[in-house]
């Protein structure tokens, strides 16, 4: 990418899009094109027809998604894969009517198989069923997959695919109703602080193992990818070491720093019992993370706990 270029950062309000924006203009790139939901709706395909030729971005980074843990994934099945699919398939299909230099697209680690081998290879994709509470949303992001390479295979599109673990991070949604596992932690065990609460209700056993990778680092592997990536696949961007929720439910309660127990209610799900990236692929580019997990969730902290 040129300084000069312009760049349509999709999703730039969310965790990912603003961190993407963040790292680009960390290295002088001001020409940057955004648009928020009010402005375009992606998922209506002539609003999106209109954008790129009026626009004619050089290039795109595809963070915009409906995105949400195991509760809203589950609850709205049909709103997930149809909304995915439908900001894929417009945006993906009018960066290739306009000629887009190069596009990347985001996925998420739940494209694997539930049982797939730990740690996820890239090549374990489509070699087993998804896990069910989030199947609409995986197979939205699949197609998003391999719509990337089939219009790389028929039209020469350089457009590639990554796939980040799980994220926290600057501008992280901390609704209990439909946040992920770190931010719902967060938020959880900061307000049992404020109320003097005895004990904090963790879902599930504690068991499952999840890998967290700050926003900022994720920008920064996308900017490395965007100028160093051109194939077809994917990517998995991560930290390739996970964690217990157990774990990382005491190391959040000693960084907010409640006095409580904890009290794992077994008869809410787990979810998929490991996903631990692999990421050969990736430090065989030259990437790897800087951001360690309790300083980031240190510094995640101290922005956010005025606000909670």
């Amino acid at each position: 990418m040129n300084i000069n270029d312009k760049i349509y950062v999709a999703g730039h309000k969310g965790m990912v899009g603003s961190a993407i924006i963040r790292r680009l203009q960390r290295d002088g790139f001001a020409n940057i094109i955004t648009r928020t939901s009010a402005e375009l709706d992606l998922r209506n395909q002539q609003a999106v027809a209109d954008f790129f030729a009026n626009e004619k971005p050089d290039y795109v980074f595809l963070a915009a998604a409906k995105v949400g843990g195991i509760v809203a994934n589950n609850t709205y099945r049909a709103d997930f894969i149809y909304e995915n699919m439908m900001i894929e398939f417009n945006v993906i299909h009018h960066a290739y009517l306009n000629k887009v230099k190069k596009l990347m697209f985001l996925g998420s680690s739940c494209i694997y198989p539930k049982l797939a081998p730990q740690p996820l290879k890239e090549d374990y994709l489509l070699t087993g069923l998804l896990e069910e509470t989030n199947e609409p949303y995986a197979i939205a992001k699949i197609a998003g997959i391999k719509m990337c390479d089939a219009y790389r295979a028929q039209y020469g599109c350089n457009f590639i695919s990554v796939m980040p673990t799980n994220l926290y991070g600057p501008n992280d949604n901390y609704d209990l109703k439909n946040s992920h596992v770190l931010p719902a932690l967060i938020r959880k065990f900061h307000t049992a602080k404020k109320e003097n609460a005895a004990s904090v209700e963790i879902w599930g056993t504690g068991s499952p193992m999840r890998e967290f990778l700050h926003a900022d680092d994720l920008a920064d592997a996308c900017f490395y990818l965007m100028q160093n990536y051109n194939e077809a696949g994917l990517v998995n961007i991560g930290v390739g070491e996970d964690i217990t929720i157990k774990d990382l439910a005491l190391l959040v309660k000693k960084i907010v720093g409640f006095g409580g127990e904890l009290k794992f209610d077994t008869s809410k799900p787990d979810g998929t019992p490991r996903k631990l990236m692999d990421v050969s692929k990736l430090h065989s580019f030259g990437w790897k993370h800087k951001i360690n997990l309790e300083e980031g969730i240190n510094g995640v902290y101290a922005e956010v706990k005025e606000t909670l």
